[in-house]
């Protein structure tokens, strides 16, 4: 059997998840179809790829993740911008 360990050095949730799998929870939204989980239990994290499946959250999509965000919250300001002009009443 191959020695499991966490990020924190934990044996016993690198085994849990070896034998029940990894319990997911999001913890970043970078926008609405792509999402950042991190497993409760051993700590890795995983991202949505462009097919919507799960793939390893390496330092590379890390920083991608973070352009996209930006982007989108700077598009979305601009939207909400346009949306909340006031308008003259005639």
């Amino acid at each position: 059997m191959k020695k499991t360990f966490t990020p924190d050095g934990h044996k016993l949730t690198g085994i849990f998840c070896n034998f029940f799998g990894h319990h997911f929870v999001v913890s970043k939204t970078v926008t609405q179809h792509i999402k950042e989980y991190k497993c409760i239990h051993c700590g890795k994290q995983v991202c949505t790829n462009e097919q919507g499946k799960l793939s390893v959250l390496t330092p590379q999509m890390q920083e991608i993740n973070r352009t996209l965000e930006d982007m989108y919250k700077k598009r979305n300001r601009k939207r909400a911008a346009r949306v909340n002009i006031p308008q003259k009443v005639a």
